[in-house]
């Protein structure tokens, strides 16, 4: 029986292997984005799926060749990653759980505000090191350069991206006029720049529409992490059962029952053995 069992695991490993495989290539798809930019809540997907590579490797050796102490770290390392894993999908859920945007009346396209979006995000983005990073990678990507084509018709009638409506022009509301004017309204309006490299770069809208390009990638990866999680829970599960089987004999006598002699019995079995015999004369 427990040779089946370790076969069933090994192969369910072999299956983990590849599951492991879609949290690395979604890690590795938000890591390349031409248009997010954000490297805070990939990076934490990219160990997990490493983790998971390597974790299901090791189970795959242990069962392969029944070494019941291999399959006790495996099982204690898988149990580890179901809790990181499990926690760390919760997490996400928890810190994109809000935003989404304003519509505009009269647009297609929506705007972003920093205080719709949780405060962990919001410091991240307001770190200046991070932003730095973000506002490069906004820059190369050459986002706002598709909007020096629009005409004042395709403001109207287009939709735009979350970085385009947040970083390559100014808010909607914006009216610049006596400086009466501009000292009550939003205070991006201030920030905005005609220059290419400037824009609205610096603006609270644009570190908004990072922030919901992170929302809106995070919420596809959730489904993603659960059915993973899910697969996961269940290989731990035979794994509990193939652990159990492998400390059976060739005998099937279950784990505390074993009944097999020895093959090459050690010195103090044949006392035990002569002193046996001994009695079973007298008696």
């Amino acid at each position: 029986m427990y040779r089946f069992s370790n076969t069933v695991i090994g192969f369910l490993n072999f299956f983990t292997l590849i599951a492991s495989i879609p949290l690395i290539g979604g890690g590795l798809w938000m890591a390349r984005s031409s248009t997010t930019c954000e490297s805070f809540l990939q990076t934490p997907l990219l160990v997990l799926g490493f983790v998971v590579l390597v974790v299901s490797l090791a189970g795959f050796v242990g069962a392969c060749f029944n070494v019941a102490w291999a399959l006790w770290v495996y099982l204690v390392v898988m149990l580890l990653l179901i809790a990181t894993l499990l926690s760390f999908t919760i997490f996400g859920f928890v810190v994109t759980s809000h935003g989404g945007g304003v519509p505009v009346p009269g647009r297609n396209y929506r705007e972003y505000h920093l205080e719709d979006y949780s405060s962990w995000l919001r410091n991240r983005v307001r770190d200046p090191a991070n932003w730095s990073k973000i506002r490069s990678c906004i820059l190369s990507s050459s986002t706002c350069a598709k909007l020096s084509l629009w005409t004042p018709l395709d403001y109207l009638e287009r939709d735009m991206s979350p970085i385009q409506s947040g970083c390559c022009k100014p808010p909607t509301s914006c009216s610049y006029g006596s400086t009466e004017i501009m000292a009550a309204q939003d205070p991006d309006c201030m920030k905005w720049n005609n220059a290419p490299g400037l824009l609205c770069y610096e603006c609270d809208s644009c570190k908004a529409a990072v922030l919901e390009d992170v929302r809106r990638d995070w919420h596809k990866l959730s489904v993603l992490n659960v059915v993973v999680l899910v697969f996961i829970i269940g290989v731990y599960c035979i794994g509990c059962c193939a652990f159990r089987n492998s400390k059976r004999s060739e005998t099937d006598y279950p784990y505390g029952e074993n009944r097999m002699t020895k093959v090459r019995p050690r010195w103090d079995f044949y006392c035990w053995r002569w002193w046996h015999d001994q009695r079973e004369r007298l008696y």
